[in-house]
């Protein structure tokens, strides 16, 4: 658009107070972009030509100049605008531009309207009740959650700084879980101290428990405390090496059975029957754990997402736990044997443990590949890498964000105990799509919006701080967040000096590369460099948040389950059919390659592998395979390439099962439902349909809420994971070094 100099003068010496008090300098060329949208939308009347768009615009700037010399309201643009469009007898062009202002200020009252959403709730809009691919909203206590959510988004909004909440109502931000908070001043994810709360004993409702003198009971006690922080909090609960956990109470079972067989077994025996008895009860007391699990059902109307990390054990006991764990994963539930959707299992590779056929763990790491070709888990980490990335070794909290190394005041290192403060998350695509292949203009708008991530993830912190101890006693008083505190101490304690996280999150690099580099970038070093300089230019504004505030800002991946949509679906709204960009109908996972490509999971791998180093707070990597329960080899051998390269590596397999003819392998989406491709099978008793989500499992067919939507699930379930990278099964089923894996059974 050609602007006239009067016009830049303007530009540059108004400024625009925005409804929500912030003053952005005056743009001419959006007053440029409003009409000729709104001639667009008469294209099949008569569009306005693009001089004259030209033309009007030109007059509508000159009239702000000649009213306003300082500060101009936005309400006050629009009403010029409005005259302008009657003067010159644009009566279309006027009701157009006047119904949108109408219509976004409808729906920006909408929001806030709990009456308004909770139509749309008992309708059974799928906005609404399909934000959670774990949550049936058939059930009476989600309904109620959906419900209680409805008014906490609502009032959550209102109490949210301006700036902030208009960012997110238009799509510039997401900010995360506003069913709970601000609403309610409550924490994300957490690594709960289990071993603490074990050995010192804690409080449950009335009861006073003690430390377990049992596996069978120190198991039973994890069951109760994942319920009760499930329930306090809103993110994934996640216990961290639990193998070493259990261990010595593991031993305790052991010592008992040693002094069994004193007084009952031959004295050369003694060793071997405590040692078959102890085996037994870590079998049951991992099978009970599990089933307890999956039959939980928190205050909020789901199974409580929990992840259990383990791996690093190195004594009998530890090494029976983990094997038990993958055993009965393998197993299944019931007697049909199907798969446990929780907990997500998070086995731990390291080097001279289990990693090379000489380590002594070597052998569990088979049965944990053989398992995760059976059950997609469980995912990796590979030790190394992650103390290189993150500064000590933990497992994920919930499906990916990590804690990044602390210490206490004594020099100890510190992982359990510690939790998320929640995520904020940055359309990226947007700023590209705005800036229009100007990276000035890209920074400019990238720097801008980053100020009101800052601003939204302080407030955060800020709303965090003002819960009590009394608000939730599992937490703060009795030690699943490490130090116990009394009721009248500050919450804070727990947070402050970095020892809590609270994250920025991003979405969409493929699609922001693609708007300056074109949608085959991915071997272009120059648009590599670009998107990695997005991510360092982040991290360098968390790590300047962090020594301000005293708080650990993080950059996060976010698992962007309903936002890959969301964003895309106002992105088109905003800028039409962008190729390669809005006109797929999702955006690209964080940093994942993009998923209509068909790398080989060694090239997927190496594309990633650089940008966890800035987004440490939270990643991970997919790779998708056929069906590989007879080629287990096959996925140690990516397991065994990504050791040194990535830090968390999850499975995406079929392992769909029809229990009618005992087809294993990728079930058919349909209309109707998931389909047996075999024998046509769609009765959800008699199949078994699980689909990774973002790092969890789900299992679609079972869930009443999506029914009809299934081909839609399938579809999304790859750009959401970003998992890519294709195997193939191979035929021979052989042992298999990393080399011959990528010419043997890896499609080039």
């Amino acid at each position: 658009m050609m602007v006239g100099e009067k016009t830049q003068v303007v530009s540059s010496t108004i400024d625009v107070v925005k409804r929500d008090g912030r003053h952005l300098s005056f743009e001419p060329e959006k007053i440029y972009e409003a009409l000729r949208k709104a001639s667009d939308e008469l294209s099949h009347i008569s569009p306005v030509q693009d001089v004259k768009l030209e033309h009007l615009t030109e007059k509508i700037v000159a009239t702000i100049f000649d009213r306003f010399n300082k500060n101009v309201q936005i309400y006050e643009i629009q009403n010029i605008v409005e005259h302008v469009l009657l003067d010159a007898n644009e009566y279309q062009l006027a009701e157009v531009y006047i119904n949108y202002r109408t219509r976004r200020d409808f729906v920006r009252a909408q929001a806030t309207d709990i009456n308004f959403t909770i139509d749309k709730l008992i309708n059974k809009d799928q906005s609404v009740v399909n934000e959670n691919a774990n949550k049936d909203s058939d059930v009476f206590n989600t309904q109620r959650d959906l419900t209680a959510g409805i008014v906490g988004k609502s009032i959550g909004l209102k109490m949210l700084p301006s700036h902030v909440a208009n960012a997110h109502q238009k799509g510039d931000i997401h900010f995360h879980d506003l069913d709970y908070q601000p609403y309610a001043p409550m924490t994300n994810c957490c690594l709960v101290d289990v071993k603490g709360m074990l050995r010192d004993g804690f409080k449950l409702g009335n009861a006073i428990i003690d430390s377990p003198k049992s596996i069978q009971t120190a198991a039973a006690q994890i069951s109760q405390i994942i319920a009760n922080v499930a329930s306090s909090q809103y993110g994934g609960t996640s216990v961290n090496r639990i193998d070493e956990v259990l261990a010595p109470y593991a031993a305790l079972n052991f010592a008992k059975h040693m002094a069994d067989a004193k007084e009952w077994v031959a004295p050369d025996k003694h060793e071997a029957y405590a040692r078959a008895k102890t085996k037994k009860d870590i079998y049951d007391a991992m099978q009970s754990l599990e089933y307890e699990i999956n039959t939980l059902f928190t205050s909020n109307g789901q199974t409580p997402f929990t992840t259990f990390g383990f791996g690093l054990g190195e004594d009998w006991y530890a090494c029976e736990i983990q094997k038990a764990i993958l055993q009965n994963r393998i197993k299944g539930l019931g007697k049909e044997g199907r798969t446990a959707i929780f907990p997500k299992l998070v086995f731990t590779i390291k080097r001279g443990l289990n990693l090379d056929q000489a380590d002594p763990n070597y052998a569990i790491k088979v049965l944990a590949s053989e398992c995760a070709t059976k059950r997609m888990y469980p995912d990796i980490v590979s030790y190394d890498k992650i103390v290189e990335l993150t500064g000590s070794f933990k497992a994920p909290m919930g499906c990916r964000s990590f804690l990044q190394g602390w210490q206490d005041e004594a020099g100890h290192d510190v992982v359990d105990g510690r939790m998320n403060l929640g995520v904020v998350t940055l359309n990226l695509p947007r700023i590209a799509l705005e800036a229009k292949g100007d990276k000035a203009r890209f920074w400019q708008i990238f720097s801008d919006r980053m100020t009101v991530i800052k601003d939204a993830l302080v407030y955060r912190v800020e709303r965090v701080k003002e819960a009590t101890p009394a608000n939730a006693p599992i937490l703060y008083e009795n030690g699943a967040f490490g130090k116990r505190l009394s009721r009248t101490d500050s919450v804070d304690e727990l947070f402050k000096n970095r020892r809590a996280t609270v994250s920025a999150g991003y979405i969409g690099l493929y699609e922001v590369a693609t708007a300056f580099y074109g949608g085959e970038w991915e071997s272009n070093p120059e648009a590599k460099s670009f998107t990695l300089d997005i991510l360092r230019e982040m991290k360098k504004a968390a790590d300047t948040w962090s020594a301000e505030f005293d708080y650990h800002f993080s950059i996060y991946s976010t698992p962007s389950e309903s936002l890959t949509d969301r964003f895309c679906q106002l992105d088109t709204e905003k800028f039409g059919q962008v190729k390669d960009i809005t006109d797929k109908e999702y955006y690209t996972n964080s940093f994942h390659y993009d998923v209509r490509k068909n790398p080989t999971p060694f090239e997927k791998l190496a594309f990633e592998k650089d940008y966890p180093v800035y987004a440490s707070g939270g990643f991970i990597h997919y790779c998708e395979y056929p069906m590989l329960q007879q080629n287990p080899k096959a996925l140690e051998a990516v397991w065994d390439y990504a050791y040194d390269l990535v830090g968390y590596l999850g499975t995406n397999t079929p392992i769909d099962h029809c229990y009618a003819c005992h087809f294993e392998g990728d079930f058919k989406a349909t209309e109707r439902g998931f389909q047996c491709p075999n024998c046509g099978n769609t009765d959800p008793k008699t199949v078994d349909v699980v689909k990774r989500t973002c790092g969890y499992l789900g299992n679609p067919q079972a869930r009443p809420m999506v029914n009809g939507r299934h081909k839609e699930i399938t579809s999304r379930v790859k750009h959401m994971n970003g998992s890519i990278g294709h195997l193939s099964n191979g035929d021979e089923l052989e042992s298999v070094t990393v080399d011959a894996a990528k010419s043997k059974f890896f499609k080039k």
